[in-house]
């Protein structure tokens, strides 16, 4: 059995309007115990992800007012997304080849319906090692 990004995502992500303003944002990061929000359209399709990183790099190391901006400011764009159907394998090599930890799972229409983050990967990859007879938490990795 193929595993798919539907299997590893994240379902029902946290999402904003690009013109949210960040103290909002980041509230709602802080309830939801998540480190980026995607960012998207009025049809639920990803136009951009905020990061906690962003927001410290573009906002604060710069020594403006998070309260003044909205997300749109300071989002990473263009957004790089996989469809649910997505083969493990294609997920984590667009992950590698964006150098990105985060990556929003899109349906046939191009709406937001999960995200995946480097540590649903990991926790696949183990699922799947740990899963084989006679393998071992223990056992080398390789």
């Amino acid at each position: 059995m193929e595993i798919v990004a539907r299997d590893v995502m994240i379902g029902e992500p946290a999402v904003c309007a690009g013109d949210a303003l960040l103290d909002q944002v980041a509230k709602v990061m802080l309830q939801r115990d998540c480190r980026a929000i995607i960012v998207v359209d009025l049809f639920e399709r990803p136009l951009g992800i905020l990061t906690e990183r962003d927001i410290m790099r573009r906002v604060v190391a710069e020594g403006r007012n998070p309260l003044a901006y909205p997300v749109d400011m300071c989002m990473s764009r263009p957004v790089v997304t996989v469809p649910r159907d997505a083969p493990l394998d294609q997920v984590i090599a667009t992950m590698e080849s964006h150098r990105i930890r985060r990556v929003p799972v899109v349906d046939g229409e191009g709406r937001c319906v999960g995200i995946i983050t480097d540590d649903d990967v990991i926790a696949a990859w183990r699922r799947i090692r740990f899963s084989q007879p006679g393998v071992k938490a223990h056992d080398s990795i390789g």
